[in-house]
């Protein structure tokens, strides 16, 4: 989100960033995280406070919507899909409301193409896509020697597969006990097998991490990661669950698709460390995806936000508002 923001602002956009917290949250505390991690040099507001008129008011996450969808102020209403989120949810209350978001008439902007014909279909939502992006700035291959494997975890998001990949790298190490084992996203703790507690690491770190790994695992069971891409860029051969969403927006020849099965996974990595000729797929994997950029992602938001509130009457000519956020911004130029 705040890749795009960053995107607008350099061409002729202001922003203003709205925070809406349920849990009633120190708002001061992350305007500091919009400002100190991601800077941002915006109006930072509460929600709740009354949102300016805009040109576009755009929702970022499935609870937001509904303050935009009620709040009086003058705007287009736009959708930031950056998942499907009904799906972090059992049957029930919230994934109802989740879905109820697709309802509202926003006009919805999806990263990535997996879940923009099933909002279009069920829910009859105007979508358009915009694909991935790399920062190759900050994730990049290097002559270093390897001599493990990686693995992204994140124990409390059920859609990335933590205890699938647990069992996985506990399989892998089993076979091969030589090969370093790194992980990274959360601190783990004690597991029956020898490896790195990494935690949560910065940019840099990681890829350091990816430069001294053949392979890393990356598991999500609704879009796919950005990590994917991320090791690619380092030479690092990502593993991932092999799924149609997956597929659809990540399509490299140097991923590889594996069933989501424990002993399937731990053989994709075993099948990169023996790896004859690694240093020429490590190489050639890298270079697979030095032409995508971020740039490129926000050309398309940017033109997608224009050509609508261009030909949307109701807008007010003057900002781009984002909630989380919401956002709301102002077009210059």
């Amino acid at each position: 989100m705040f890749r795009m923001i960053r995107y607008l602002e350099g061409h002729g956009y202001r922003n203003r960033v709205y925070f809406y917290d349920v849990y009633g949250g120190d708002h001061r505390y992350y305007e500091s995280i919009v400002r100190d991690y991601y800077d941002f040099h915006g109006p930072v507001a509460n929600v709740e406070s009354g949102m300016e008129d805009a040109h576009c008011v755009v929702a970022t996450a499935w609870q937001s919507a509904y303050p935009i969808f009620n709040s009086h102020c003058a705007g287009k209403r736009f959708y930031f899909i950056q998942d499907y989120e009904p799906d972090f949810y059992p049957a029930g209350t919230s994934r109802l409301l989740a879905e109820n978001s697709y309802r509202m008439g926003f006009h919805g902007i999806s990263i990535g193409r997996c879940f923009a014909e099933r909002l279009q279909h069920e829910f009859g939502m105007a979508v358009e896509a915009f694909t991935y992006g790399c920062d190759t700035s900050k994730y990049w291959r290097s002559e270093t020697r390897r001599s493990g494997i990686v693995f992204y975890a994140r124990r409390e998001t059920e859609r990335r597969g933590f205890e699938l990949g647990i069992m996985s790298i506990e399989l892998f190490a089993k076979r091969h006990p030589d090969i370093e084992i790194h992980i990274y996203g959360d601190k783990i703790g004690k597991m029956p097998f020898a490896f790195h507690d990494h935690g949560r690491i910065s940019p840099s770190e990681i890829n350091a991490i990816y430069n001294r790994c053949y392979a890393g695992m990356s598991l999500s069971f609704t879009n796919v990661s950005l990590v994917a891409l991320e090791m690619l860029a380092a030479g690092c051969i990502p593993v991932v669950n092999d799924t149609v969403d997956v597929r659809t927006d990540l399509s490299n020849d140097f991923a590889r698709y594996t069933p989501p099965y424990p002993h399937a996974l731990a053989s994709a990595l075993e099948s990169v460390v023996v790896d004859p000729d690694f240093e020429s797929l490590s190489a050639t994997a890298a270079g697979s995806v030095k032409g995508i950029s971020w740039d490129d992602a926000g050309a398309k938001v940017d033109q997608i936000l224009r050509r609508v509130f261009v030909h949307d009457s109701t807008s007010p000519k003057d900002v781009v508002e984002t909630e989380e956020a919401c956002t709301s911004g102002r077009v210059r130029g």
